[in-house]
């Protein structure tokens, strides 16, 4: 009996997808060339600069110091829409950040041909473009012009293009299937970020693929180290729901691995980093009956909501979550609208829907370790999808290592400092001068 070419097309696919590589630490877009261990490909918008120019009170200052850093985190669902040219991110992007993490869920319809096949590279340039748009256009660059004048004065001395130069810069960004994360940082901290890697876990059908799952990004940044976890989780409001949201989040955990560096000791699991924050649709959902959920959102009862909120109660009580922290949440639920409506799907009397949803807090900003002290948490109300977006607003103080004066800064910047630093004492004296190039 002849074989049907459709009938193996579908395991042929299945172990495509299974035995790739798997963590894929080299292979994501940046705009510029690093020294450190990734070698980046595909880039769009390279800049390459081959002499950086730098803070000279952070290059030259000889003691261990802290800088604090104002970082930005956005996660979205957008339910596989495209974004249209006149989607407008300025009023939801905050001007006043120095780090932007943005991560998306769904950026493609989740069927077989997008979970199966190769990820389409041409919906993240969109993202990526309209980001881009929003953190370099002409408002950004007048609210940072005394930092701009800073730049020109250190223009001669780092013999800098100055049209070459943008405020924000990607140093990362990342798709597996529909989940998308895109890293930005203002351009002259760009030097100071070191050894940027990627880890991607598929949590979805068959337990790897990834429609469900995460992507992780790894970098240091002066001294320290920082990984951001961009995730969609198990879906269902069913009862017991969510231990699969549990094993996915136990799943991400233990094969989430960042790759070693020779002579570095740098972190390769989550949680070994200095500075953690998950994202992302994370499903959670309300352990409360459908309609008793409705009269509550309608109320605007919050707190009673919360106490029965799935995520909150791993959280306190949980095992996968222990030690993690999330900010006050004084926004109504992020989850399911109708299309382009404030209205949350279900309610429109009359209407038949398939499946009704009770609203959940499904998306979420939630963060592990010291260091990071969270001002804000809220919800956008952008309606391109059945989501709302929600943002944080962090600082983050990170750990500046000395630098010896004299040294020239293609040194200081290389992985050779952070070897010969690793393994010896270097003397910070003033007397300590390297007369020689």
């Amino acid at each position: 009996m002849p074989i049907n070419q459709g009938e193996i097309m579908w395991p042929r696919l299945v172990a495509n997808k299974v035995f790739r590589k798997r963590t894929g630490s080299n292979n994501f877009f940046a705009d510029f060339r690093t020294n450190s261990d990734a070698i980046l490909e595909g880039t769009s918008g390279v800049v390459d600069h081959d002499q950086p120019y730098l803070n000279t009170k952070a290059i030259f200052n000889p003691h261990n110091h802290n800088h604090k850093y104002k970082v930005f985190v956005s996660t979205w669902n957008v339910a596989g829409v495209e974004p249209h040219e006149d989607l407008n991110l300025e009023d939801w992007i905050d001007p006043s950040c120095d780090i932007y993490v943005l991560g998306f869920q769904e950026i493609v319809p989740l069927k077989a041909s997008n979970v199966l096949g190769s990820e389409n590279s041409k919906i993240t340039m969109k993202w990526n473009s309209l980001i881009r748009q929003v953190l370099n256009n002409k408002l950004h660059r007048v609210k940072h012009k005394e930092k701009d004048q800073k730049i020109q004065k250190l223009q001669n001395f780092f013999t800098i293009k100055t049209e070459k130069l943008q405020d924000f810069q990607c140093i990362i960004s990342k798709q597996m299937v529909g989940i998308l994360i895109s890293v930005w940082v203002r351009s002259d901290l760009r030097p100071f970020v070191h050894h940027p890697s990627v880890s991607c876990v598929g949590c979805g059908i068959m337990g790897c693929l990834g429609n469900k799952g995460s992507v992780s990004v790894r970098f240091r940044l002066h001294g320290t180290s920082f990984c951001l976890v961009c995730c969609h989780l198990a879906s269902g409001g069913g009862e017991g729901d969510e231990k699969h949201r549990n094993s996915d989040v136990s799943e991400i955990m233990s094969r989430t691995s960042f790759p070693r560096v020779p002579l570095l000791d740098l972190p390769r699991k989550i949680l070994d980093h200095d500075q953690v924050i998950l994202l992302g649709d994370l499903n959670y959902r309300i352990s409360l009956p459908e309609e008793t959920t409705r009269l509550l959102v309608d109320g605007g009862e919050w707190n009673v909501l919360l106490e029965n909120d799935q995520l909150r109660k791993e959280l306190i009580d949980g095992q996968v979550l222990e030690g993690w922290h999330e900010g006050d949440i004084k926004f109504p639920p992020t989850y399911k609208y109708c299309p382009n409506s404030d209205t949350y799907f279900g309610c429109v009397q009359g209407r038949k829907d398939e499946k009704r949803r009770a609203p959940a807090w499904c998306d979420r900003i939630i963060w592990y370790g010291k260091g990071l002290n969270q001002h804000l948490y809220t919800r956008g109300e952008l309606k391109l999808s059945d989501h709302r977006p929600v943002k944080a607003i962090f600082t983050a103080e990170v750990g500046v290592e000395p630098i010896i004066k004299g040294f020239h800064q293609s040194f200081f910047l290389s992985e050779r400092f952070e070897q010969i630093t690793n393994k010896f004492e270097v003397s910070s004296t003033n007397d300590f001068v390297c007369k020689s190039r």
